[in-house]
């Protein structure tokens, strides 16, 4: 299904292995989505009580995990083993979906609430992508406020969890947004630019962006439109 990128014929141009990088990233991209909306609806049935009641040391359980896991992909990123490592570590990320789909379809207007998060993600990835696409335009310097302003969020949102201040979560959902729609541009331009050269990698940047865009995306819809409960 996906064309061998990490060996370089003479007669492959640099645009050539650009090109064949961004279309089996686009394509791994696609297939990742299903083990998201198969674990998502998994996620919608179970009890995250635990969750609930220890945010804080979940989220600290969940950030070592997963980073583990994405070792364990890189380290495997040239070989098919590295794909499997992928889409098992999507199927756990949908999982996770639970939480706050749950939440968002208790409300009144859930379903819509998803579905425009859902929307805007997908208007929000292809208008990015389109513009990162373009050789000629060149993002790299966004790398490092991007990841400055990823780690500020993340602290802030740890240090939330104690103090459950709504106007902050709502302000740092904001920003949220902007950083990951900014690793959108960030990434794509990676990719065309030859910065970035295995798609499984690829893939893996690009999934955690749009994962993370929806993510704080519905959480602003809920804020902002869910206030009616069933």
């Amino acid at each position: 299904m996906f064309d061998d990128v990490q060996v370089i014929g003479r007669s492959t141009t640099a645009a050539d292995l650009q090109n064949r990088v961004l279309r089996n990233t686009y394509a791994l991209l696609g297939l990742t989505m299903i083990p998201t909306m198969i674990g998502a609806y998994f996620g919608l049935q179970m009890n995250f009580g635990f969750m609930a009641a220890h945010p804080f040391i979940f989220a600290i359980g969940f950030m070592v995990v997963m980073f583990g896991m994405f070792q364990l992909i890189a380290a495997n990123q040239n070989s098919s083993l590295g794909v499997w490592l992928l889409l098992a570590m999507t199927l756990v990320f949908g999982l996770l979906l639970g939480p706050i789909l749950q939440a968002a379809l208790h409300l009144r207007n859930g379903g819509e609430i998803v579905g425009l998060a859902a929307a805007g993600t997908g208007i929000t990835f292809f208008s990015l992508a389109a513009i990162g696409s373009s050789p000629a335009r060149d993002f790299s310097g966004l790398g490092k406020f991007l990841f400055v302003g990823l780690i500020l969020a993340l602290v802030a949102s740890l240090a939330n969890m104690f103090f459950h201040f709504d106007p902050a979560h709502l302000m740092i959902s904001s920003i949220s947004v902007l950083i990951f729609s900014g690793y959108i541009l960030y990434d794509v331009n990676q990719i065309v630019r030859g910065g970035q050269t295995n798609y499984v990698m690829a893939t893996l940047s690009l999934y955690l962006d749009i994962y993370n865009l929806f993510v704080n995306l519905l959480s602003i819809l809920m804020s902002l439109m869910g206030n009616d409960r069933e």
